[in-house]
């Protein structure tokens, strides 16, 4: 069994150095075997989101594992999102208690705003480009978020794709700061601007998608916008070189850079053994040489996989929208 190591967020609660990540994964018995397979090589931080469709089923291998005696509440650490159609400050505990429910949990460690811009809450299966822009004010949601912590529903509060400036305008008026930013993260989007901001101001950074593109050409196509071409860190030659030089594979020279980073990474998974490979990254280090050679892999903004450009022009003109317009461009 793989154990994680832990960092200590600003409000002294320990979260896992790395974490199951479940986006895309909504087949039962699929998602079923990799929980299992997470839970046996020792992952204990699971991020999922009520627009994954999923908590249900993460909630039953929770409730499995609880009742078998091998876990402990406190040992796990639970993420899940307020949806975008949630950003209204009379619909934050609505969401949450729904996810509760749908996890079969009293609380979660992590609950996180998934994204700065709100949309109507539609009907079922509306296209996201069909949905409208409808939210309140940052500050206001905020504070419906701390009542959640206050009631003992959440552990801490953070979120997701936010920038700099947004993460400022809710510090100005909080009383509970955000204690995690989660945001796209890997060698061809580093961020490190925007890290090192976290970093400096106590608030842990968590990677999604720190392995690439794995899986979001497929989610494009899904939508109908496969025209990008999506470079593929795995398949970079001078990831294969260090981790040749290691011994290990590129994936696991992708995760422990941003272990070195002082990064999160959520590596989404349900290959068994991809799970197992994803979280034996403890027993060596990246020296000067090899960092520097992947921080020079970082392609900026151009380097960016999602950039919710899926949404409605309505949508993309926000203000809030955290993403220039030329990003959402196909």
């Amino acid at each position: 069994m793989a154990h994680p190591l832990y960092k200590i967020m600003y409000n002294g609660r320990k979260i896992p150095c790395i974490g199951l990540g479940t986006w895309m994964s909504t087949k039962k018995a699929e998602l079923k075997a990799a929980l299992n397979a997470a839970f046996d090589y020792g992952y204990r931080l699971f991020d999922t989101a009520y627009i994954y469709q999923n908590e249900s089923i993460i909630g039953n291998a929770i409730k499995d594992w609880l009742s078998s005696g091998k876990v402990k509440r406190e040992d796990l650490f639970i993420t899940t999102k307020l949806p975008i159609s949630g950003l209204c400050t009379d619909r934050v505990e609505l969401f949450l208690k729904k996810s509760l429910n749908n996890l079969e949990l009293d609380y979660v460690d992590m609950y996180l705003i998934h994204f700065p811009v709100g949309t109507n809450i539609g009907k079922a299966n509306t296209p996201l480009h069909e949905l409208k822009l409808e939210m309140s004010a940052h500050n206001e949601v905020w504070k419906e978020m701390e009542k959640q912590v206050k009631e003992n529903r959440t552990k801490a509060i953070g979120i997701c794709n936010f920038t700099q400036k947004q993460i400022e305008n809710i510090k100005k008026t909080c009383n509970i700061q955000p204690a995690c930013l989660q945001i796209e993260s890997h060698v061809y989007l580093q961020q490190n601007e925007l890290v090192d901001y976290c970093q400096q101001n106590n608030i842990t950074v968590i990677g999604f998608s720190p392995l690439g593109n794995p899986g979001y050409n497929n989610f494009l196509k899904t939508i109908g916008q496969n025209k990008r071409e999506l470079p593929n860190a795995l398949e970079n030659e001078t990831i294969k070189l260090i981790a040749k030089k290691h011994k290990k594979t590129p994936g696991q020279i992708l995760l422990r850079y941003l272990i070195e980073r002082n990064i999160v990474p959520i590596p989404k998974s349900v290959s068994p053994q991809r799970i197992k490979e994803n979280i034996e990254i403890f027993d060596f280090s990246l020296d000067n040489d090899d960092m520097k050679k992947i921080k020079e892999l970082d392609m900026e903004e151009s380097g960016r996989i999602l950039k919710f450009d899926f949404f409605s022009e309505e949508i993309k003109d926000s203000p809030e929208f955290p993403f220039p317009k030329c990003l959402s461009a196909n």
